[in-house]
């Protein structure tokens, strides 16, 4: 699983409000067709060949279309900012639209996404905050992110609260109950030690 971030104005026109009712989002570079079996080396023959890209932003446009089209995966998460508000959202496959190839529009690379839920940048923490402030077409987080419930750690908790938070939803709550029930009966126990680790038990689940 991979976190990234897109901005939402590719060739300067700004689509959040299509990316979010429409359920995608795109990153521009018209006139290179589909790309999905390209790699690098094609990508830059085929920007090449389009005449639009010269020096740095030739060799930028392939690492951003590198990370769009290949590095990015269904399954993964990215982020993008809407005023002082920021979503998250489920990433699909990348597809080619052949309608958007052309100069006026450039909405021919996307992707499906599931937006998942919006979070005030104020809610952030600090890594999530940092990515968003990248001023890049596209980039991605590079650090450890949890296995589970990744909306809580960008809204701020640690690590280990966000995996605890995870399996804490493994077990539902009239089984929890149960279990605090019989914890609380061998509070009563004539066993000292069953009564001492009942009462830990108790305790731990009480923080």
């Amino acid at each position: 699983m991979k976190l990234f971030r897109i901005t939402t104005s590719p060739m300067g026109v700004e689509r959040i409000g299509e990316f979010l009712e429409n359920n995608y989002i795109c990153i521009g570079y018209p006139g290179t067709g589909d790309l999905e079996h390209a790699g690098p080396e094609e990508m830059l023959a085929r920007l090449l060949k389009s005449g639009a890209y010269k020096g740095p932003e030739l060799e930028e446009a392939v690492v951003n279309l590198n990370l769009f089209v290949h590095e990015m995966q269904d399954g993964d998460y990215v982020l993008i900012a809407d005023g002082q508000w920021v979503h998250l959202g489920d990433l699909g496959d990348y597809f080619y639209d052949e309608t958007g190839d052309t100069p006026e529009d450039g909405r021919c690379h996307r992707r499906g996404v599931t937006w998942l839920r919006s979070i005030p940048q104020s809610a952030l923490n600090p890594e999530a905050a940092e990515l968003l402030a990248d001023e890049s077409l596209i980039s991605r987080y590079r650090g450890t992110l949890p296995a589970a419930r990744l909306e809580l750690w960008i809204e701020g908790k640690s690590l280990a609260d966000s995996v605890a938070d995870g399996k804490r939803n493994l077990v539902d709550e009239i089984t929890v109950a149960k279990a605090v029930s019989v914890l609380k009966e061998a509070l009563h126990s004539d066993d000292a030690d069953r009564r001492e680790r009942a009462a830990i038990a108790i305790l731990q689940y009480a923080k």
